[in-house]
Order: C-alpha cells, then structure tokens, then sequence
C-alpha cells in the first residue's frame, strides 16, 4: 500500500482536484459497503448487469477530486483490469448523451477503446495509467452533460414495445432507414436479446458509415464498441447498443429520410456503385503506381468521383490493399496540410473504417465501406478548406527526408522535433525509416508519450489509429503516412500530465 505522504503527494496534485488533506484521504477509507439495495439501478435508468451496477455507481458518484486516488485504492484491494475497463464503458454510456453531435462531451466514451489498446500495448508497469486517465476524463464529461444537457440519463427501455425475436431484425431496418428514434431503441433491445452478435454487428455496419455527420464519429463509435465488447463481454452490449443507434441517427432537424441531403448522398449513390464491383474484386495486384495514381485523384475531385475513380481502379485488377494504401495517406495529407480538429479525424475516421471493412462478413457491405472511405477522404479536404486555408500545401508523397543529427538518437530528436518543428520532425521521420526498416522503436516512444504527457482524449484516439495502421499500409508507404502524423503525436517538450505522473508513483508506492 502506498505510504502516507505518496498518497497525499496524489490527492493533492490530481488533474482538476482541489487539494485534500490527510484527514479527508482517512474519511474517504471508512466509506461503508454498497448494500446489495443501493446498488439496484434507479428507475428511470437503464438497469446493467447485477454484477458491474455497483462499480458503475461508484465512477457515477465518487467527487471527481476522490475518484482516481479511490479507483487506485480499489485496484490494490484487487479490482480487475477487465472490471474497471466494463463500468467505465457502461458509465459513459449511461451518463453521457451523443447528442447534439457524436463528439465533444462524448469523447469520454470515444476514447475508451484507445485507451484501453494504449493499456495492451504498455509495459506492465504501466498498463493502469490510460484507464486512470479516462476515469478522470469521464467526470469532466459527467459534468458537461450535466450543464449541456440538463443532467441527461439513459433510460430504460420501453418493454412493452420491444419487438419479438422474429420481428427484430426487421423493425430495426425499417427503423434506421426512417430515421425513427423510439422505433430503434427499442428494436436494438430486441436484437440484442435474440440475435447473435455478429449478425448484430453486420446489421450496424451499413449504417454507422451512410453519412457524413459529427466528422466521422458514428463510424469511430461502432468501430470502438466492437472492439471494447469483444473484450469485457457481449453480456453488456444492450446499452451499448442503444446508445449507438442513438448516436447514429443524429441530424440536423430535417429528417434525412425525407430529403435529400447533401450528408446523405454519398452514402446512397456508393450502394449503386458497390454493385458494380464484379466478383473476384479483391485478387488484384499490389500497385504502387496506381497507390499514387489514386492519391493524386484524392486531392482534386468529389466525394463521388473518388468513390468512381475507386471503382475503376479496382475494375482494372488493382488490389483493394493499393486503394488503402491511397486513402489511409490521403487522410494523414489532410491532417499534414490542415493540422486540427477537421485533420485528426480523417485519420481516426479512415481508421475505424477500414476496421469495420475488414470485419464484416457481407461482400457487398464490404464493398460499400470501401466506397463510403473514398467519399470521406475529399470530403474531410472540403471540410477542412471551409474552416481556413491550407497550413502546408506539402504533398504526403512528396516530403523530402531531413538528416538527423544524431543518428544513434534519433528517437529521442524526432520526439523533441515534434514540440519545436513538426514540419521538420515530419521530414526527420523519413530519414529515420530510411535506415530502421522497423518503425517500432518510434512508436513505442509516441506512445509513452501519450502516457506522460496527453491531455486530451484525442491524443489517445489519434495515436492508437495511427500505431495500428501504420502495419495495415504496404511497406513502401509507411514512412510517408507516419511522417504525415507527426502533426498530431504528443512531442517530449509537451508539459507532462500532472494527474499520471502522480497515478504512477501511487501505483508504484501500492
């Protein structure tokens, strides 16, 4: 257990705490059990599984100033990794509504699965310190919501209206089709009762991707719920769930279903193309002349005539693996030219694409997905144009490399060169895989990085979509896109995060 002045040394420094003195810390330990009674759900919100209601209760409670040191204390009483990364999905999804947009306050739900890939990929000493982290930053959230939203819950769902298991499936197609709120809620509960989780999951896939709303963020949200359930158990997932067909059919007032909106419109017309894509589409060849063929296309058509030249490329025997290599690069050369919020999500959108591309089992959904990317990636370009002029007009593909000048740190220069000169760090990344054949010692450092030194939910976000799919782009065009995302990674010169600095030495004092 951790010493008494270790403890007061955290309390004291926590992100956002006031300061807490040793007889609070001594009160905080002689709070009594949760009663079976008390952990019952209230009733005018959503009931969770019997076994994770208490934890849930104990993050929705617990001051924001007490949690972390508290959630610490529970870890060393034996709190599981497992059980604490559960209720924290479940109390953001209880607490923090996706509306009016699929972003800002409910990035503390967003950024759980980013977190929780921070965790796997971390040495073991420090594995605790991302969840920490988003323990925290769901009480920020917790609040917004609070003041945003007039202290919006989920609620229950309305029992007598859920469908009967033959009727499920189809009430909840007619239901996202016609945009209808009460209809879906309620047949996501009757899926999730009756029907396997994969054939649940292809049903959302050709949904969460149909439109151009929130920056990306209802495909992030589906992509970020498979990967978060498959790990702490699908026994979970009704919430979820409901919470994700919510957070997919946000618009902006005019129901999409009786118009025809600009947000819409890839969305439609890539079903149409998909069916133009013959069998046998994805044996192409590896081509990394049409890779920067396409790349070039990205930069100066529509969201439809990508999704056409798409088609096009595939029709000619190129491999769908060259069209990734094109559209994951022509997303980091947004974020390269138009560094911000609009930037970084191209990224993070590409990312949870390609996930969600990569686990369905339809053909043509597959094919649809591939198309909805194509579309996005002008689209993200237009997006950031409107918001101001280029940054950079540098071309991902067209960086020169810079010497290091300390080749046998070159790490260490690169994290530094992030905080001083992104540019220049872009261009000593070149140089670097020039002669390191394996980028993993510099995203192991991006990384800890992370860890010491974040302070926003899409630092995680940025960074887990970056460090997986730079292994998902041929090996020709991975220095280029790693390159390109140096204009969002965390750079050592950052201040460090007071709030994990003083986790890690309370974990470590424990």
């Amino acid at each position: 257990m951790p010493s008494a002045g270790s403890r007061r040394q955290f309390l004291q420094a926590a992100a956002g705490a006031a300061v807490i003195s040793w007889a609070d810390w001594q009160a905080l330990t002689q709070l009594p059990p949760v009663s079976a009674a008390d952990a019952r759900a209230q009733p005018a919100v959503v009931r969770l599984q019997p076994e994770i209601e208490p934890l849930v209760r104990f993050l929705e409670e617990m001051p924001r100033d007490k949690l972390v040191a508290e959630t610490i204390r529970r870890i060393q009483r034996g709190l599981s990794y497992q059980e604490l990364l559960a209720a924290l999905f479940l109390a953001g999804v209880r607490n923090v509504e996706p509306r009016p947009s699929v972003g800002f306050k409910f990035h503390a739900v967003l950024v759980v699965n980013a977190a929780h890939l921070a965790s796997l990929a971390a040495p073991d000493r420090e594995r605790w310190l991302p969840i920490l982290w988003a323990v925290d930053h769901f009480k920020g959230a917790q609040a917004q919501n609070v003041s945003e939203r007039n202290g919006w819950r989920m609620g229950p769902v309305d029992e007598a209206a859920v469908p009967a298991a033959e009727q499920a499936r189809q009430a909840f197609i007619t239901a996202m089709e016609t945009w209808d709120v009460a209809a879906a809620d309620v047949a996501v509960a009757g899926l999730v009762r009756t029907h396997g989780a994969d054939e649940v999951w292809e049903l959302f896939s050709r949904y969460a991707p149909r439109d151009f709303r929130s920056i990306g963020h209802k495909a992030i949200f589906l992509a970020n719920s498979r990967r978060t359930l498959a790990c702490i158990g699908w026994q979970h997932a009704e919430p979820v769930l409901r919470s994700l067909a919510y957070a997919m059919l946000a618009h902006d007032g005019q129901n999409p279903a009786r118009a025809e909106l600009a947000a819409d419109r890839a969305g439609r017309e890539n079903l149409r193309l998909a069916e133009n894509l013959k069998p046998g589409w994805r044996s192409g060849r590896i081509d990394a002349g049409a890779t920067a063929e396409y790349l070039a296309t990205l930069r100066q058509t529509s969201d439809l005539e990508a999704s056409q030249a798409c088609v096009d490329l595939l029709q000619r025997q190129i491999s769908p693996q060259s069209v990734w290599d094109a559209l994951l690069c022509g997303a980091s050369e947004v974020l390269l030219q138009h560094p911000g919020i609009v930037g970084l999500h191209a990224v993070t959108t590409a990312n949870a694409l390609r996930y969600l591309y990569e686990n369905t089992a339809d053909d043509t959904n597959r094919r649809w997905i591939l198309l909805q990317c194509a579309a996005f990636v002008p689209a993200f370009r237009a997006a950031a144009l409107a918001r101001g002029g280029a940054t950079h007009t540098a071309l991902v593909d067209k960086l020169e490399p810079l010497a290091l000048q300390h080749e046998t740190d070159a790490v260490a220069e690169i994290c530094g060169e992030i905080s001083r000169d992104r540019m220049t760090a872009a261009r000593k990344v070149l140089a670097y895989l020039q002669t390191q054949s394996d980028p993993k010692p510099l995203l192991d450092a991006a990384r800890l990085l992370v860890f010491s030194k974040g302070n926003d939910a899409h630092d995680y976000k940025f960074s887990a979509a970056v460090l997986e799919d730079v292994y998902h782009l041929s090996p020709p065009w991975r220095a280029s896109y790693l390159a390109a995302s140096v204009f969002n990674l965390t750079g050592s010169g950052s201040p460090d995060n007071a709030l994990m600095q003083q986790a890690r030495a309370a974990l470590a004092a424990g």
